[in-house]
């Protein structure tokens, strides 16, 4: 039965600095680049038909991590279809190379939780300055977003139409697929897949580097 795999990318840097990151590509800490080496291992045995990831750094290097310890043997070849003669810079003209690759997308829609005026600030001091209440609905709440930024509700709403339309038919069509993306993009997708309500899905919490895996079958997909 295929397989689908969601990970929240490695530690970043601003993971470990306690900032808020929403859509601020900044990279991995060291610290996230072990936890994605060790998810590698873990998988490595996987065989995957599609990559799909955020257009941020620290779940397209995750991915490629992850990759990197994969026995077998198949390349992730990142696709470029916006970009000026795709079909033709980027051609591989040997199809025994072409066969030997897996193609990775990327997608907006896979992003993290847009912060607003609260990304770069560190979260500690965030606390301090509008109380630990406030901050705690902004971060928890469900529909309430920070100022001029998204709320989970705002990320499901553009997360799960893209899932249900890019990803969810090929899983039932039989192809394995890994999804390396954030915290609140993939919470949105189980929130989907497991038909969490809006308080369920608060409880959710989502470690970086770890594996989550789905399989589907019986018409549906479930997590194993």
């Amino acid at each position: 039965m295929a397989k689908l795999i969601l990970i929240r990318h490695g530690q970043s840097l601003w993971n470990l600095h306690n900032l808020f990151t929403g859509w601020v590509d900044v990279p991995l800490s060291a610290q996230g680049v072990q936890e994605a080496i060790a998810a590698g291992k873990r998988l490595s045995h996987e065989k995957f038909d599609i990559i799909y990831t955020s257009t941020l750094i620290r779940a397209i290097t995750t991915a490629m991590i992850i990759m990197s310890e994969n026995q077998e043997g198949k390349v992730p070849v990142i696709q470029k279809s916006n970009e000026p003669k795709p079909n033709e810079w980027y051609k591989i003209y040997s199809p025994a190379t072409e066969a030997n690759t897996i193609p990775v997308y990327s997608a907006w829609e896979l992003n993290e939780r847009m912060y607003g005026e609260l990304q770069g600030l560190n979260k500690e001091e965030t606390a301090k300055k509008f109380g630990d209440a406030q901050v705690k609905i902004w971060r928890r709440s469900y529909d309430v977003p920070p100022p001029s930024g998204e709320a989970l509700k705002d990320t499901a709403e553009r997360t799960i139409p893209w899932f249900q339309k890019n990803i969810e038919p090929k899983i039932k069509d039989g192809k394995n697929i890994l999804v390396a993306a954030h915290g609140n993009s993939l919470r949105a997708i189980i929130m989907y897949l497991e038909n969490l309500n809006k308080e369920q899905v608060l409880e959710l919490e989502l470690k970086t580097g770890e594996p989550i895996v789905f399989e589907a079958g019986g018409g549906g997909i479930k997590r194993i």
